[in-house]
Protein backbone atom coordinates (compact mmCIF):
# COMPACT_ATOMS: atom_id res chain seq x y z
CA UNK A 1 0.00 0.00 0.00
CA UNK A 2 1.39 3.73 -0.87
CA UNK A 3 2.23 6.18 1.87
CA UNK A 4 0.52 9.23 2.27
CA UNK A 5 1.34 11.79 0.12
CA UNK A 6 3.39 14.73 2.17
CA UNK A 7 3.24 17.39 -0.82
CA UNK A 8 1.85 18.87 -3.50
CA UNK A 9 4.43 20.00 -5.86
CA UNK A 10 3.51 23.03 -8.37
CA UNK A 11 5.57 23.79 -11.05
CA UNK A 12 5.83 27.70 -12.24
CA UNK A 13 7.55 27.97 -15.63
CA UNK A 14 8.47 30.51 -18.46
CA UNK A 15 11.23 32.46 -19.88
CA UNK A 16 13.35 34.39 -17.58
CA UNK A 17 11.83 37.03 -16.00
CA UNK A 18 8.23 36.77 -16.94
CA UNK A 19 7.41 36.89 -13.10
CA UNK A 20 8.36 32.89 -11.96
CA UNK A 21 9.72 34.14 -8.38
CA UNK A 22 7.76 36.92 -7.75
CA UNK A 23 4.27 34.69 -8.54
CA UNK A 24 6.00 31.50 -6.26
CA UNK A 25 6.65 33.95 -3.26
CA UNK A 26 3.14 35.33 -3.09
CA UNK A 27 1.69 31.68 -4.05
CA UNK A 28 4.11 30.57 -0.85
CA UNK A 29 1.91 33.66 1.12
CA UNK A 30 -1.04 33.36 0.31
CA UNK A 31 -1.38 28.92 0.76
CA UNK A 32 -1.09 27.40 4.27
CA UNK A 33 1.87 25.30 4.73
CA UNK A 34 3.69 26.21 1.75
CA UNK A 35 7.38 26.68 0.74
CA UNK A 36 9.23 27.42 -2.47
CA UNK A 37 11.98 25.45 -4.35
CA UNK A 38 14.12 27.16 -6.68
CA UNK A 39 15.55 25.94 -9.91
CA UNK A 40 18.57 28.26 -10.31
CA UNK A 41 19.80 26.58 -7.01
CA UNK A 42 20.26 23.17 -8.70
CA UNK A 43 23.27 25.58 -11.19
CA UNK A 44 26.30 23.16 -11.21
CA UNK A 45 29.55 25.35 -10.39
CA UNK A 46 30.62 27.63 -12.98
CA UNK A 47 33.79 25.91 -14.40
CA UNK A 48 31.11 23.33 -15.51
CA UNK A 49 28.69 25.19 -17.41
CA UNK A 50 28.85 25.26 -21.36
CA UNK A 51 29.48 28.45 -23.36
CA UNK A 52 27.70 29.58 -26.48
CA UNK A 53 28.28 32.15 -28.52
CA UNK A 54 31.50 33.12 -26.24
CA UNK A 55 29.56 33.30 -23.38
CA UNK A 56 28.51 31.24 -20.51
CA UNK A 57 25.70 29.48 -20.93
CA UNK A 58 23.25 29.92 -18.01
CA UNK A 59 19.85 29.49 -19.40
CA UNK A 60 19.82 25.49 -20.29
CA UNK A 61 19.46 22.21 -18.97
CA UNK A 62 22.91 21.34 -19.14
CA UNK A 63 23.95 23.86 -16.76
CA UNK A 64 21.72 22.70 -14.18
CA UNK A 65 22.18 19.08 -11.80
CA UNK A 66 19.36 17.44 -13.10
CA UNK A 67 20.33 14.18 -10.42
CA UNK A 68 19.86 16.44 -7.68
CA UNK A 69 17.18 18.00 -8.68
CA UNK A 70 15.24 14.92 -8.69
CA UNK A 71 16.50 13.82 -5.45
CA UNK A 72 15.15 16.95 -3.66
CA UNK A 73 12.01 16.66 -5.38
CA UNK A 74 12.01 12.66 -3.90
CA UNK A 75 12.50 14.19 -0.94
CA UNK A 76 9.46 16.92 -0.88
CA UNK A 77 7.32 13.95 -2.05
CA UNK A 78 7.76 11.51 0.84
CA UNK A 79 9.06 13.90 3.58
CA UNK A 80 7.03 17.52 2.66
CA UNK A 81 9.81 19.59 3.78
CA UNK A 82 12.73 21.46 2.09
CA UNK A 83 15.77 19.50 1.41
CA UNK A 84 18.08 19.56 4.54
CA UNK A 85 21.77 19.54 2.02
CA UNK A 86 20.13 22.26 -0.27
CA UNK A 87 21.53 25.53 1.04
CA UNK A 88 19.32 28.42 -1.42
CA UNK A 89 21.01 31.00 -3.08
CA UNK A 90 18.06 32.03 -4.91
CA UNK A 91 16.54 33.29 -1.87
CA UNK A 92 19.26 35.78 -1.63
CA UNK A 93 17.95 37.48 -5.40
CA UNK A 94 15.65 40.54 -5.20
CA UNK A 95 12.59 40.37 -7.37
CA UNK A 96 12.01 44.20 -6.68
CA UNK A 97 9.20 46.13 -5.28
CA UNK A 98 5.87 43.20 -5.09
CA UNK A 99 4.06 44.94 -8.63
CA UNK A 100 0.45 43.74 -6.38
CA UNK A 101 -1.67 45.90 -4.31
CA UNK A 102 -1.66 44.91 -1.10
CA UNK A 103 -5.25 45.34 -1.09
CA UNK A 104 -5.32 42.39 -3.54
CA UNK A 105 -3.04 40.31 -1.83
CA UNK A 106 -4.93 40.66 1.52
CA UNK A 107 -8.28 40.01 -0.65
CA UNK A 108 -6.51 36.15 -2.38
CA UNK A 109 -5.86 35.25 1.41
CA UNK A 110 -9.22 35.94 2.88
CA UNK A 111 -10.34 33.69 -0.06
CA UNK A 112 -8.14 30.79 0.33
CA UNK A 113 -8.73 30.93 4.12
CA UNK A 114 -12.31 30.51 3.70
CA UNK A 115 -12.04 27.71 0.87
CA UNK A 116 -9.87 25.94 3.40
CA UNK A 117 -12.70 25.96 6.50
CA UNK A 118 -15.18 23.34 7.09
CA UNK A 119 -17.35 22.22 4.20
CA UNK A 120 -15.44 23.90 1.73
CA UNK A 121 -13.31 21.81 -0.88
CA UNK A 122 -9.84 23.08 0.54
CA UNK A 123 -10.89 21.81 3.92
CA UNK A 124 -7.95 19.08 5.93
CA UNK A 125 -5.95 19.92 2.68
CA UNK A 126 -3.22 22.28 3.69
CA UNK A 127 -3.94 22.83 7.00
CA UNK A 128 -6.90 21.40 9.66
CA UNK A 129 -5.98 17.99 9.03
CA UNK A 130 -3.94 15.42 11.46
CA UNK A 131 -1.16 15.31 8.44
CA UNK A 132 -1.77 18.47 6.32
CA UNK A 133 -0.23 18.10 3.37
CA UNK A 134 3.16 20.62 2.32
CA UNK A 135 2.63 23.07 -0.77
CA UNK A 136 5.89 22.90 -2.47
CA UNK A 137 6.07 25.93 -5.46
CA UNK A 138 8.98 24.79 -7.62
CA UNK A 139 10.07 27.98 -9.29
CA UNK A 140 12.07 27.51 -12.96
CA UNK A 141 12.85 28.87 -16.46
CA UNK A 142 13.04 25.28 -17.96
CA UNK A 143 10.77 22.96 -16.51
CA UNK A 144 8.63 21.71 -19.53
CA UNK A 145 11.30 21.26 -22.16
CA UNK A 146 12.16 17.88 -23.30
CA UNK A 147 15.59 18.54 -21.64
CA UNK A 148 13.75 18.44 -18.37
CA UNK A 149 11.22 15.21 -19.00
CA UNK A 150 13.28 13.36 -15.50
CA UNK A 151 11.69 15.79 -13.57
CA UNK A 152 8.38 16.44 -15.33
CA UNK A 153 6.92 13.25 -13.44
CA UNK A 154 7.58 14.97 -10.23
CA UNK A 155 5.21 18.06 -11.00
CA UNK A 156 1.87 17.58 -10.11
CA UNK A 157 0.33 21.07 -10.99
CA UNK A 158 1.84 22.93 -14.27
CA UNK A 159 1.39 26.70 -14.72
CA UNK A 160 3.65 28.70 -16.99
CA UNK A 161 3.92 32.48 -17.64
CA UNK A 162 4.15 33.98 -20.87
CA UNK A 163 6.27 37.34 -21.89
CA UNK A 164 6.83 39.00 -24.76
CA UNK A 165 10.35 39.55 -25.96
CA UNK A 166 10.52 43.33 -24.97
CA UNK A 167 8.95 42.72 -21.82
CA UNK A 168 11.49 39.91 -20.79
CA UNK A 169 14.58 41.63 -22.08
CA UNK A 170 13.56 45.15 -20.58
CA UNK A 171 12.93 43.14 -17.08
CA UNK A 172 16.45 41.22 -17.23
CA UNK A 173 18.71 43.69 -18.20
CA UNK A 174 17.48 45.63 -15.37
CA UNK A 175 18.56 43.69 -12.97
CA UNK A 176 21.85 44.15 -11.30
CA UNK A 177 22.72 40.47 -11.40
CA UNK A 178 22.50 37.31 -9.51
CA UNK A 179 24.20 35.41 -5.97
CA UNK A 180 25.93 32.23 -7.57
CA UNK A 181 27.90 29.46 -6.08
CA UNK A 182 31.23 31.02 -6.48
CA UNK A 183 29.77 34.46 -5.65
CA UNK A 184 28.00 37.57 -8.46
CA UNK A 185 27.19 37.05 -12.09
CA UNK A 186 26.43 40.46 -13.75
CA UNK A 187 25.13 39.24 -17.31
CA UNK A 188 27.33 40.87 -20.46
CA UNK A 189 26.43 42.94 -23.05
CA UNK A 190 24.06 40.95 -25.61
CA UNK A 191 23.30 38.35 -23.47
CA UNK A 192 19.44 38.63 -23.30
CA UNK A 193 20.00 38.36 -27.75
CA UNK A 194 22.88 36.16 -27.77
CA UNK A 195 21.90 33.70 -24.88
CA UNK A 196 18.56 33.91 -23.05
CA UNK A 197 15.79 34.71 -25.83
CA UNK A 198 16.99 32.25 -28.42
CA UNK A 199 17.18 29.21 -25.62
CA UNK A 200 13.72 29.72 -24.63
CA UNK A 201 12.27 30.05 -28.05
CA UNK A 202 14.19 26.37 -28.92
CA UNK A 203 13.06 25.36 -25.62
CA UNK A 204 9.17 26.30 -25.81
CA UNK A 205 8.52 26.53 -29.41
CA UNK A 206 6.58 23.37 -28.87
CA UNK A 207 3.79 24.70 -27.09
CA UNK A 208 2.62 27.49 -29.81
CA UNK A 209 1.40 27.61 -32.92
CA UNK A 210 3.86 28.25 -36.02
CA UNK A 211 6.81 28.33 -33.38
CA UNK A 212 5.97 31.55 -32.60
CA UNK A 213 6.38 31.77 -28.55
CA UNK A 214 4.62 35.02 -28.46
CA UNK A 215 1.44 33.85 -30.22
CA UNK A 216 -1.00 31.82 -29.47
CA UNK A 217 -0.76 28.33 -27.56
CA UNK A 218 -0.95 24.84 -28.93
CA UNK A 219 -4.63 24.39 -26.60
CA UNK A 220 -4.85 20.74 -27.28
CA UNK A 221 -1.05 20.56 -26.86
CA UNK A 222 -1.01 21.92 -23.81
CA UNK A 223 -3.68 19.36 -22.68
CA UNK A 224 -2.46 16.73 -23.02
CA UNK A 225 0.77 17.47 -21.15
CA UNK A 226 -1.32 19.04 -17.96
CA UNK A 227 0.48 22.60 -18.11
CA UNK A 228 -2.15 25.75 -17.93
CA UNK A 229 -1.17 28.91 -18.85
CA UNK A 230 -3.30 32.11 -19.48
CA UNK A 231 -4.51 32.24 -23.01
CA UNK A 232 -4.31 36.13 -25.14
CA UNK A 233 -2.18 38.97 -24.51
CA UNK A 234 1.42 37.80 -22.99
CA UNK A 235 1.82 40.54 -21.34
CA UNK A 236 -0.38 39.56 -18.27
CA UNK A 237 -0.39 42.10 -15.37
CA UNK A 238 1.09 40.17 -12.35
CA UNK A 239 -2.29 41.04 -9.89
CA UNK A 240 -4.08 39.24 -12.74
CA UNK A 241 -2.18 36.59 -12.70
CA UNK A 242 -2.47 36.06 -9.32
CA UNK A 243 -5.63 35.99 -9.26
CA UNK A 244 -5.68 33.28 -11.63
CA UNK A 245 -3.21 30.89 -10.23
CA UNK A 246 -4.71 31.05 -6.78
CA UNK A 247 -8.29 30.32 -8.74
CA UNK A 248 -6.29 27.01 -10.89
CA UNK A 249 -4.44 25.82 -7.65
CA UNK A 250 -8.10 25.99 -5.49
CA UNK A 251 -9.68 24.01 -8.22
CA UNK A 252 -6.83 21.38 -9.18
CA UNK A 253 -5.78 20.43 -5.16
CA UNK A 254 -9.02 19.15 -4.43
CA UNK A 255 -8.79 16.89 -7.25
CA UNK A 256 -5.55 15.64 -6.58
CA UNK A 257 -6.39 14.72 -3.38
CA UNK A 258 -9.32 13.04 -3.37
CA UNK A 259 -9.65 9.78 -2.56
CA UNK A 260 -7.10 7.58 -3.68
CA UNK A 261 -5.09 10.28 -5.56
CA UNK A 262 -4.09 11.23 -1.87
CA UNK A 263 -1.84 8.72 -1.83
CA UNK A 264 2.29 8.78 -3.17
CA UNK A 265 2.82 9.11 -6.81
Amino acid sequence: MASPRKAIVVGVSGCSSSGKTTLSRLLRDIFPNAFVLHEDDFYRAEVELPSKEGHLDWDCAESLDLPAMVSSMEHIHKEGTFPPDLDSKEDQNSVGKCPVPDSTIESLKETVKAWGEPGNPGHGLLDSAENPVRLCIFDGFLLYSDTMAVVQPHIDIKLFLRVSYAKAKARREARSGYVTLEGFWEDPPGYVDKIVWPNYVNDHKWMFEDENVEGKVKGEMLKQTNIQTQIGDPDIDMATTLEWAVKVLMQQLPKILSGSSRTAI
